[in-house]
């Protein structure tokens, strides 16, 4: 097999990643008889310093003419100004979406060394492995995004959560195709008692796992209980769905049932 793979360091501690994720590629390309050609391009903070965007255009060329995007991290001290109209994580969200990357799977994993490394007992974390599939191009994140002034001089700001119904299929297909191969139980997370989007996503979810995917035990909990679930007991989960922010905040949670973020992989799908 050949590919073409472009890499994308970004800042912080990105670089040293894909510099040692290149180094497995190319080992793995030699012991199973595979060539990986590799293009570095620009992403996030160190981008904006050298071309004032985060996702530069030449950067989005090479990407779309690649087979896969290897991606270190974006952002750092240097550039977390919240109120700054160019922000590094500008990068990740633009090259998501250019790239039709809807699916986010986290996979969470305990390596037996590394058990003491999470803040739970080792008998509360017996049996976890979960995966997450995060909706990745809708939501909150992609709305549209206002603030401005009253005539009084009150500040008002506005986020807008939209999804439809084919984004919701989309994700929902790929997860129970996952569980599918695994233990055979989805758990779909949403906010459904309050927000208009849930209650969208929840009869979406419940209509495509009743028509296609009979086999498969379905599970709806709404977010503030999957919080808890995943430190009272995380080993009850088998594949969890969920949109954007959620999977945003809960993989990050779940990350300190393996220890830290950075044991946990993550792969953008499209």
């Amino acid at each position: 097999m050949h590919a073409v793979i472009t890499t994308l360091p970004g800042d912080g501690i990105g670089p040293d990643v894909v510099a040692e994720g290149s180094k497995v590629l190319q080992a793995v390309g030699k012991r199973f008889g595979h060539t990986f050609e590799l293009h570095e391009a620009l992403i996030g903070g160190c981008a904006i310093d050298a071309t004032g965007t985060a996702l530069p255009e030449e950067t989005l060329r090479v990407a779309h003419k690649s087979d896969a995007v290897l991606l270190g991290a974006v952002g750092g001290p240097k550039w977390d100004n919240p109120e700054a109209k160019v922000r590094p994580e500008q990068g990740l969200l633009g090259i998501r979406k250019a790239l039709g990357l809807f699916a986010n799977l986290r996979p969470v994993t305990l390596h037996p060394r590394l058990v003491a490394s999470s803040p739970l007992r080792p008998e509360r974390l017996e049996g976890v492995d979960m995966l997450v599939v995060r909706e990745l191009t809708g939501g909150i994140y992609f709305g549209e995004k206002r603030r401005e002034k009253s005539e009084n001089g009150e500040e008002w700001a506005l986020d807008t959560c939209t999804y439809t119904t084919g984004e919701i299929e989309r994700v929902v297909r790929a997860a129970a195709a996952m569980a599918r191969g695994r233990r055979g139980k989805l758990t779909s997370v949403d906010k459904a008692n309050v927000i208009e989007t849930s209650r969208l996503w929840r009869s979406v979810t419940t209509r495509v796992m009743r028509d296609e995917f009979p086999d498969i035990q379905l599970e709806h909990i709404l977010v503030d209980a999957c919080a808890m679930y995943l430190i009272s007991r995380p080993a009850s989960f088998d594949v969890i769905v969920t949109e954007n922010m959620f999977g945003d905040i809960l993989t990050d949670e779940a990350s300190m049932l393996a220890g830290s973020m950075g044991m946990l992989p993550s792969a953008s799908l499209g």
